[in-house]
């Protein structure tokens, strides 16, 4: 039996949403909020299952299943592709299947971990998934056990399939789960988010062998019909959208002088743990800058992972993961790497 929590979690944030139940078009409105009560029903869930079993028949390799929600919530449904298969007669499926492959291959690789437990468990997506058959679900999301995506509303998102750095974003949830288990709202609960986008840029580079100065740091920006957008930014918190009618402008801070006090509710974003995520992301950002990296997923990766699965704990704070870092850093490649981990934590102001 498992004691982790399973963490229910998704990459649009209910800001984003929120701004979107504005927007003059009813059938944009509508479906966000739908999307939002989904969202929220889904945290609620993820509450309730403390623990429970893990998913059944768990693997030493590779084992991916594609379901097909067929616009409905059925998870599970169909077998559209499963591990070896050719390619199917569906986008979403082919896309999830190849990006959750790359997402287990870069963490065998790179860190040596089977999987997201780090027992080989299996890796289940269902995809063109909707909580209400009538509306468009405008999220991807891991649930605890698997991942569910929707197909987007056409006029704001495409396919949630179509980002790697989104689906190595949620997958990485599910290695938070099952090591750091980073609570679900404040400060937690923003590394929760932080740790999913820095994982997930890295599988991104990883995969185009992109250097950290060729990267653009930005989080989902192929999710968007409209050229030009991202739902976060890296290198530069508060820039992925700026002014865009009905959207209105990136909300994250990029240090502490910026932080953003929320109630731990919905409303809230569970204390503002997508926008308060882009403090621990540039300090990320900036540490590659620091070390002279060429690749992100290499020294920095490192450091960032051994944090995160041996140093973290559910309530960890900003200072604890800048602690944890340092630690890390120092462990990894000594004091200079150590300072200028540092160096970055007091960049954003956690540290002084």
């Amino acid at each position: 039996m498992s004691t982790k929590k399973r963490c229910r979690c998704s990459i649009v944030p209910p800001h984003l949403l929120d701004a979107l139940r504005r927007h003059p078009d009813p059938k944009v409105r509508k479906i966000a909020e739908a999307t939002l009560f989904l969202t929220h029903a889904a945290r609620v869930k993820r509450g309730i299952l403390a623990q429970g079993a893990r998913p059944p028949l768990p693997t030493g390799t590779l084992r991916r299943t594609i379901y097909d929600g067929a616009q409905g919530p059925h998870i599970r449904g169909n077998i559209l592709r499963s591990e070896g298969q050719p390619l199917a007669d569906d986008r979403a499926a082919n896309d999830a299947y190849d990006a959750s492959g790359d997402t287990y291959e870069f963490y065998r690789s790179v860190f040596g971990r089977v999987s997201v437990d780090g027992k080989g468990l299996r890796l289940d997506s269902t995809v063109h998934y909707r909580e209400d058959p009538e509306e468009p679900f405008d999220n991807a999301m891991w649930d605890g056990e698997e991942m569910l995506y929707g197909d987007g509303d056409g006029l704001i998102f495409g396919s949630f399939t179509k980002s790697l750095e989104v689906i190595g974003h949620e997958l990485t949830h599910g290695v938070t789960q099952y090591t750091a288990n980073l609570a679900y709202h404040d400060q937690p609960g923003a590394l929760n988010e932080s740790m999913s986008d820095v994982f997930g840029t890295m599988v991104k580079q990883w995969k185009l062998n992109q250097k950290v100065d060729q990267a653009d740091w930005l989080i989902g920006s192929d999710l968007f019909l409209q050229k030009g957008l991202a739902l976060r930014s890296m290198k530069n918190p508060g820039e992925a959208y700026k002014d865009v009618p009905d959207l209105g402008s990136d909300p994250q801070p990029a240090d502490m002088d910026g932080y953003v006090q929320l109630p731990n509710t919905r409303a809230g974003d569970n204390g503002g743990v997508h926008i308060n995520s882009g403090i621990p992301n540039r300090a990320f950002y900036l540490t590659c800058m620091n070390l002279g990296a060429t690749h992100s997923w290499e020294m920095p990766g490192q450091i960032w992972y051994a944090a995160l699965t041996s140093r973290l704990t559910a309530n960890s704070t900003f200072v604890d993961a800048a602690n944890g870092t340092i630690s890390a850093a120092r462990d990894v490649a000594g004091e200079g790497a150590a300072s200028a981990v540092r160096a970055a934590w007091q960049e954003v102001r956690v540290l002084k």
